[in-house]
């Protein structure tokens, strides 16, 4: 048996195409589920990027369940303002009860990577400034002069050479948002927490839990995933939520975590 504890299971990409008092139902049976929610402005209200007003809708369901667990995937604009230190949005997503933030810093979300190496000081200040909330870094190629640049600070604030701010995980995701399943998950270190994403799904969940239990050596760790909890309903790019449940099931099944007492 694994010592492993399963921090979150992310659903990434709710959008308009569920009713949100739906999510909040998941949570409440199963508090370990983490929905995430896209903010990119350029797509906003297309499938996976949800639309203010349904945004609006979902904080208030959390608002009446501290439990529920949200994340803010940021894109785009987002992630530029974030690690230009501006931080009007991440006081607005407090107030709609979003507990952690994913910086998605590629290209392909819209971020502009030509700066990442330039705002690391402007960027760790704003982590430091907003210890209440967990921001979650990916951890690519592409990103790297940003965890690096992270990692290699020695201040105190920064967690010390070879550490992050206590408040900042990293997410392993060398498909870079593509939703292709990784051909090895690098094991957990005690320097910082780590996540997993990259292909995951209903269809392979089970065989994903099994190798990560090994890799995570007994740390806490979590799994996020986005592109294969889509479906198409009625011509619709929707979010499928009978996706996520497959995989609930799953981790239920698996041991890392129960089934409500109801049912």
């Amino acid at each position: 048996p694994s010592t492993m504890s399963l921090r979150a299971v992310g659903f990434c990409g709710a959008d308009d195409s569920v009713h949100p008092n739906m999510l909040g139902l998941i949570s409440h049976a199963y508090p370990f589920v983490e929905f995430g929610v896209l903010f990119r402005p350029d797509k906003e209200g297309e499938p996976r990027y949800a639309t203010k007003e349904w945004v609006d809708r979902l904080a208030e369901v959390a608002r009446k369940q501290p439990t529920m667990k949200l994340a803010a995937h940021l894109c785009e604009r987002r992630v530029n303002d974030v690690l230009n230190g501006e931080d009007s949005f991440l006081m607005e997503l407090k107030s709609m009860r979003f507990q952690r933030v994913q910086i998605n810093a590629t290209a392909r979300n819209g971020a502009d990577t030509s700066i990442l190496g330039d705002c690391v000081d402007k960027f760790c200040a704003l982590i430091n400034k907003h210890g209440d909330m967990e921001f979650i870094l990916q951890k690519n190629d592409e990103t790297r002069p940003l965890w690096e640049g992270l990692l290699q600070m020695d201040t105190e604030s920064s967690g010390g050479s070879g550490g992050l701010p206590s408040n900042v995980s990293m997410l392993v995701d060398e498909s870079k948002g593509t939703g292709v399943l990784a051909s090895f998950w690098p094991e957990a270190t005690d320097a910082y927490r780590i996540g997993y994403a990259g292909g995951i799904g209903p269809a392979n969940v089970e065989t994903v839990l099994n190798d990560i239990v090994v890799a995570a050596k007994g740390h806490a760790v979590w799994i996020d995933m986005e592109s294969r909890i889509r479906s198409t309903k009625d011509g619709k790019d929707v979010f499928d939520l009978d996706k996520c449940y497959h995989v609930i099931n799953a981790v239920c099944a698996k041991g890392l975590h129960r089934h409500p007492s109801f049912l």
